[in-house]
């Protein structure tokens, strides 16, 4: 019995897949190849590249010569900036990523009390986050000028001698977390918040009011518990972004003053694209690499004991 074209199509070859079914996956494949070409142009390869370059000494001018492990441990034993970069960045973190997850939870709750006018504050909430790095770079180098900037200024009217912020070894730092705060706290972790908190379901809330628990304990047992998947994917991806500082301390300090800002990502940049020192600058992002794998590795393992999913049994 002759068979027609769609039963010829819809028939298993040799292999288990019939024609239709090799002619939608070829259609996938299709549709994924632009994403992957540009992954193993612009991402895979330069990654695979930098990892052969930071066993050799590349410096973009001669001939680059194979030096096994010589870059790595230049790098944990005779760079005097290397561990001081690392440590100055840990403390970046380990101080404006609470900081921004708690002022962007709470700017999120704030928004979230569907009052009059709730969407313009929005608005107002979320515009520095769309200030550029480098505007709001030059924007608190003037705000926080020791001698005419707006912050000093106010102080010096109740009587309060300002810090020179991004001119001291102990205030350029924090001066850096403020601007900061300042773009990220309104931005995308606020708004994903606000995204989490809409999804908390208000029966539990008037069930908790009804057993007596107050604002504190409300907070405490239901909004944390159902916001803490969104509360994680924010760290993490707090945490990557604030190892990779870099183009705010370029900008605002260079890194100075005295090396007091000068980051791990800066000192990637300063040997690759000043000195052209390639090979030991892969390696340097390499050991990053690590470390960024390696914070985001204890961040999944730690999420089991304090992230609440809900629907899953414990």
């Amino acid at each position: 019995m002759k068979m027609t074209t769609l039963e010829s199509e819809l028939r298993p070859t040799k292999r288990g897949m019939s024609a239709l079914e090799r002619r939608k996956a070829l259609e996938g494949y299709l549709y994924l190849s632009p994403w992957a070409l540009g992954f193993l142009i612009f991402v895979g390869g330069p990654m695979v590249a930098s990892l052969v370059f930071s066993f050799t000494n590349y410096d973009m001018a001669a001939k680059h010569n194979f030096v096994g492990l010589f870059n790595y441990r230049t790098a944990f034993t005779n760079d005097r900036l290397f561990w001081p970069a690392l440590l100055k960045t840990f403390y970046y973190v380990a101080v404006s990523v609470p900081m921004g997850i708690i002022g962007s939870l709470f700017a999120a709750m704030l928004l979230n009390q569907k009052l009059a006018g709730t969407n313009i504050f929005r608005t107002f909430y979320f515009l520095p986050h769309l200030t550029p790095i480098v505007a709001s770079a030059l924007i608190w180098k003037w705000i926080l000028n020791p001698e005419v900037g707006l912050v000093n200024l106010a102080l010096s009217k109740v009587g309060i001698e300002g810090p020179p912020w991004f001119g001291s070894k102990e205030w350029a730092i924090p001066s850096l977390i403020v601007m900061a705060l300042w773009g990220g706290i309104g931005g995308n972790r606020m708004l994903i918040f606000l995204a989490g908190l809409q999804g908390v379901p208000q029966e539990l809330y008037e069930a908790a009011e009804i057993d007596g628990a107050n604002l504190w304990h409300r907070f405490r047992h239901v909004t944390l518990p159902m916001v803490s998947p969104t509360m994680f994917f924010n760290m993490v991806l707090a945490i990557i972004a604030s190892l990779k500082v870099f183009a705010s301390a370029f900008v605002a300090t260079q890194g100075g003053p005295a090396y007091a800002t000068w980051f791990y990502a800066l000192h990637i940049y300063v040997n690759a694209f000043q000195y052209y020192d390639m090979g030991y600058a892969s390696a340097l992002a390499w050991i990053f690499f690590v470390v960024m794998f390696t914070f985001t590795y204890i961040q999944f393992r730690a999420s089991t004991r304090w992230v609440y999913y809900a629907g899953e049994v414990r």
